[in-house]
């Protein structure tokens, strides 16, 4: 069965703030069957021809990157040439904020016409039937899908429908302190694994750093920064929704890999943020998301090196996992109101925009046809991001970002094996059934049924 293909104006803007306490995820009752999602039939059926935009809607976000003066001034533009008003709404603190308030909102239909949603929370909303299918209504507004980046766009392809655009969107990439590396008589950036342990003991050889390379804690998403070293080694956290992958030989030799370098004494488990740490000189190199390009740099009291993610011993080029967050179309709103918010999904991820929003941000530009060189020369390791994002990335495995609980589960496992001296391919095994029971028992049914 096929499912994603990987990639490649009236000018007054109301606020409002809702406080949501954290709540887990949940499914409801019934989703759509794969390959018929009702939203995409629905979408399918309007008559977008004869279709005017609403006078004004909602955007629910919870301001991705420190992004509330910017998103001000973007919508501010959108409704000064459309006349088109936007209620911004802050509809969490957090990504999955967001998506627990629009999954609760279901019921009372005081939804947003467009929401912010991430890697990790929109299928649980696509599942729910929440989303709507945006392909054929982004062609009604007039805006050209085609620019967007290829792999970024197709994180949201599900059974030939995307169920968002990309906004807030990021990669995990390569820091390095260049100011370490030059004492250490270093000259080059590692290119696989292999490299970073021998860059990582060279540091620790010539007294540079105690601490030369830093894994990411549970709560700070490591199944996310640990995909590239698992897809270096041939592994991955799932093919599709078979889960079998973490326990293949791959996999198990990534994470032995990760925990000898922990145990061997060249690495270590952040007790905190690898890039707070790295910042404060407290670490020599770790691999964190390009959205923390911006605020390292300013925060470093020395030189910061970027470089493309190392390859392993079998996978030497797509092995950079996407990340960050797109923005969707609510199913429950009007056609009147989704073709608007159509509008204003192309306006806030324009080529012009998105440059925009990046500067603000430190998120990548999203559009194929974005002049980011003002980006570059404001900061160079931006342009070292982007070539990155063209050249080497690849889609996330579905049991990460997917299935319920399946990023947590991932996460808590590699905490455990990472910080103890645990056997790996006995964690990972009791990860897979967890994972499978977690699919077999929650997901599977609201797909199939």
């Amino acid at each position: 069965m096929s499912h994603r293909i990987p990639a490649t104006r009236a000018q007054r803007v109301t606020t409002s703030v809702a406080v949501l306490g954290i709540a887990a995820l949940g499914l409801t009752a019934c989703g759509p069957a794969v390959g018929a999602s009702d939203s995409a039939d629905e979408a399918a059926a309007t008559d977008w021809a004869s279709i005017q935009p609403a006078d004004s809607i909602s955007f629910w976000t919870n301001h991705p990157g420190g992004s509330q003066a910017i998103e001000q001034e973007l919508i501010d533009g959108f409704t000064e040439e459309t006349g088109i008003e936007v209620e911004i709404v802050t509809a969490g603190a957090n990504y999955e904020e967001v998506s627990q308030r629009f999954q609760t909102a279901q019921t009372s239909g005081d939804v947003g016409d467009l929401v912010v949603m991430s890697d990790a929370t929109w299928f649980t909303n696509y599942v729910n039937d929440s989303l709507l299918a945006v392909d054929d209504v982004f062609a009604a507004a007039d805006a050209d899908t085609s620019t967007y980046n290829g792999t970024l766009f197709d994180d949201y392809l599900y059974e030939g429908a995307h169920y968002a655009v990309p906004y807030a969107r990021s990669t995990t990439i390569y820091y390095y302190n260049q100011d370490h590396y030059a004492a250490a008589g270093l000259t080059e950036a590692p290119t696989t694994w292999d490299e970073v342990q021998a860059n990582s003991q060279a540091l620790i050889e010539a007294g540079v750093t105690d601490t030369a390379f830093s894994f990411p804690p549970a709560e700070d998403y490591p199944a996310w920064m640990m995909n590239n070293l698992v897809w270096g080694y041939g592994g991955g956290w799932s093919d599709e929704w078979d889960a079998s992958a973490i326990t293949s030989e791959g996999t198990t030799q990534a994470v032995q890999f990760a925990q000898d370098a922990v145990q061997d004494g060249w690495a270590n488990v952040s007790s905190g943020s690898p890039a707070d740490d790295f910042a404060a000189g407290a670490t020599s190199q770790f691999i964190g998301s390009t959205g923390s390009l911006g605020s390292v740099t300013e925060t470093a009291g020395f030189e910061v090196g970027v470089a493309f993610l190392p390859g392993g011993p079998v996978e030497q080029e797509l092995v950079v996992p996407t990340g960050g967050a797109g923005i969707a179309l609510s199913a429950a709103s009007t056609p009147e109101e989704q073709l608007a918010a159509a509008m204003l999904a192309d306006h806030l991820t324009s080529a012009e925009n998105t440059v925009a929003f990046s500067a603000q941000t430190g998120y990548m530009p999203v559009r194929a046809d974005a002049d980011a060189s003002s980006l570059y020369a404001e900061n160079p390791n931006f342009e070292v991001a982007v070539n990155q994002l063209e050249t080497r990335t690849r889609t996330q495995d579905f049991m990460r970002v997917f299935l319920p609980g399946g990023d947590l589960t991932l996460a808590t496992a590699l905490q455990s094996i990472l910080t103890t001296d645990a056997d790996v391919a006995e964690a990972l095994a009791a990860v897979q059934t967890e994972l499978e029971g977690l699919y077999e028992n929650d997901l599977r049914p609201q797909l199939e049924g």
